[in-house]
C-alpha cells in the first residue's frame, strides 16, 4: 500500500509540474508539426470528411507562434482537432474551459433533423433528463446566446463546405458544457421557448461514479445485465463471468449496453461474446488505411472470437444499445449482430469511426489519440453506419415515466402478439 501511494504522490508531482513547466516557441512549433503530420500520413477518414488538412497547418501555427503557457496550446490543439468533427479525436488532458468529451461526457445526443438543431435523445439519470430536457425539443440557444453563435467556434475553419455532420458534431460540443460553468439550455416544444438548467444540482458529468461495474437482475425468468462504463478494466471480467453463472437458469436474457460511451479493449470484449459462441467466429474487420496510403496495398484482417470452455448461453438473446454505447461497446454489438440471433434494439450508436491509437508529443508530453484502423461489421457495413435490428426513435414518444428499450426487449422476448417496438419503428 506505501509503494502504491508514493507512486501515486510521484505521477501527481510530475503532472503539476509538466502543466506548470513553461515551453519555449520552437518546442511548441516542433509538437504541432508532428502533431498535424502524425493526423495527416495516419488519420484513415479524411474520405468521409470536407476538411482542407493542409490548410489547417496555415490556419493554426500563427497561433502556435504567439503561445506562451501549455494551456493555451492545448486549446490549439483542441481547435485543429474539431477540423476533423471527428469525436473518437481527442486528447487525453484538457483546461477547465474545454468541452465536455462526446459521448462520454455528455448528457445530451443532438443532431440537425429537417435543417433544425434537434434533441434525439437524453442520457438516462443525468442532469438533462431531470431538468426536463426531451427527445424532439429544438435548441434555441445555449448560455445566452442563438445556438449557431454558440457553435461556432466548433466548425472547423479548413472546411470545402460545412456538412450536416460538422454541424452536428459542434452541435453536440455547445451543448455538453465545459468543467467550469453551469449550462443554461434554451429550447423550444409546441411552440413554447424555455430555459433548462441540467447542472443546477452540481456538475454530475465531471463527477460520474457507479457504485458497480454490473447490475443485473431476473425478473419472469428473463435475465438482465447491465455495464456501467468499464470495458476498459479486465477485472469485469471475472464480474461478467460470476453474473452469468446465476444466468443459466433463466429463458432468455438482455445485455444492456447503453451506459458505455467510453471505450475499452478487445481483451473484455472477446469474453463478454465468448459466452455466446460454440465454435470460433469472425466478429469485426478492420482495415489499416494508412499502410494503403503509403504502399498502395491494402491491409486487412478479421478478429475472431473463440469459445471459453465451460462458458456457454444458447437461450435468446437482446441487446440494449444507443448513442451512449460508444467505441469497444460499438464493437461489441456488432459482434453480437455477427456471431449470435441476438435482436439488437435502440437507437443508432454513437457512431465512433474506428479503433484509435495513442500517441505522444516529445516536449509537452501531451498524450493524442486519432482514429487510424477502419472498423467493419463482417457483412461489409462500416461499423459508425450500422443500425440496431429495432429502431427506437424517442423524439416520436411521447415522456413517460418507463424504459421503453427495455420494455421493447421484455415485449420481444415474451412474443407478445402487439410487441411494443411496432408503435415505434419507421
Amino acid at each position: 500500500m506505501k509503494l502504491k501511494l508514493t507512486i501515486l504522490i510521484l505521477l501527481t508531482s510530475l503532472c503539476a509540474q509538466a502543466q506548470n513547466q513553461t515551453f519555449t516557441t520552437a518546442q511548441y512549433r516542433g509538437d504541432f508539426d508532428l502533431f498535424w503530420k502524425s493526423i495527416d500520413e495516419d488519420y484513415c477518414y479524411f474520405n468521409k470528411k470536407q476538411t482542407n488538412w493542409a490548410k489547417v497547418k496555415d490556419i493554426y501555427s500563427p497561433r502556435v507562434d504567439t503561445i506562451s503557457s501549455r494551456a493555451a496550446f492545448v486549446s490549439v490543439l483542441e481547435d485543429a482537432l474539431y477540423e476533423i468533427y471527428d469525436h473518437h479525436a481527442g486528447l487525453n488532458t484538457n483546461n477547465m474551459n474545454s468541452r465536455r468529451l462526446v459521448p462520454s461526457g455528455t448528457d445530451i445526443w443532438a443532431e440537425y433533423v429537417n435543417g433544425k438543431p434537434t434533441i434525439i435523445q437524453t442520457r438516462s439519470g443525468y442532469g438533462a433528463e431531470k431538468a426536463g430536457i426531451a427527445a424532439g425539443m429544438e435548441v434555441i440557444a445555449i448560455d445566452g446566446m442563438p445556438v449557431d453563435k454558440a457553435m461556432a467556434n466548433y466548425v472547423g475553419k479548413s472546411l470545402k463546405t460545412q456538412d450536416n455532420e460538422a454541424k452536428c458534431f459542434a452541435l453536440r460540443l455547445a451543448l455538453a458544457g465545459d468543467h467550469l460553468h453551469p449550462r443554461k439550455i434554451t429550447l423550444k416544444q409546441n411552440g413554447q421557448v424555455k430555459d433548462y438548467f441540467p447542472d443546477a444540482n452540481g456538475m454530475q458529468l465531471d463527477n460520474i461514479r457507479f457504485a458497480t461495474r454490473i447490475e443485473s437482475k431476473i425478473t419472469n425468468g428473463i435475465g438482465y445485465i447491465k455495464i456501467n462504463d468499464c470495458l476498459w478494466n479486465n477485472d469485469l471480467i471475472g464480474d461478467f463471468d460470476s453474473v452469468m453463472q446465476l444466468m443459466n437458469t433463466t429463458k432468455s436474457l438482455i445485455i444492456d449496453l447503453r451506459e458505455t460511451p467510453s471505450g475499452g479493449n478487445t481483451t473484455v470484449a472477446r469474453a463478454i461474446l465468448g459466452w455466446f459462441t460454440s465454435k470460433e467466429q469472425f466478429y469485426q474487420k478492420h482495415e489499416l488505411y494508412a499502410e494503403e496510403k503509403q504502399t498502395g496495398i491494402k491491409r486487412s484482417w478479421v478478429e475472431i472470437v473463440s469459445p471459453r470452455p465451460g462458458k456457454y448461453y444458447s437461450k435468446p438473446l437482446v441487446i440494449l444499445a444507443d448513442h451512449f454505447t460508444g467505441s469497444i461497446a460499438e464493437g461489441i454489438t456488432i459482434g453480437f449482430s455477427a456471431t449470435t440471433k441476438a435482436k439488437i434494439i435502440g437507437t443508432p450508436l454513437a457512431r465512433l469511426c474506428g479503433a484509435t491509437y495513442p500517441y505522444e508529443l516529445p516536449n509537452t508530453h501531451i498524450h493524442y489519440s486519432f482514429p487510424v484502423e477502419r472498423l467493419y461489421h463482417v457483412n461489409g457495413t462500416p461499423r459508425e453506419e450500422f443500425v440496431p435490428d429495432i429502431v427506437i426513435d424517442y423524439t416520436k414518444i411521447p415522456v413517460a415515466d418507463r424504459d421503453v428499450a427495455l420494455d421493447t426487449a421484455m415485449d420481444v422476448l415474451q412474443q407478445n402478439t402487439k410487441p411494443i417496438h411496432m408503435l415505434y419503428q419507421d
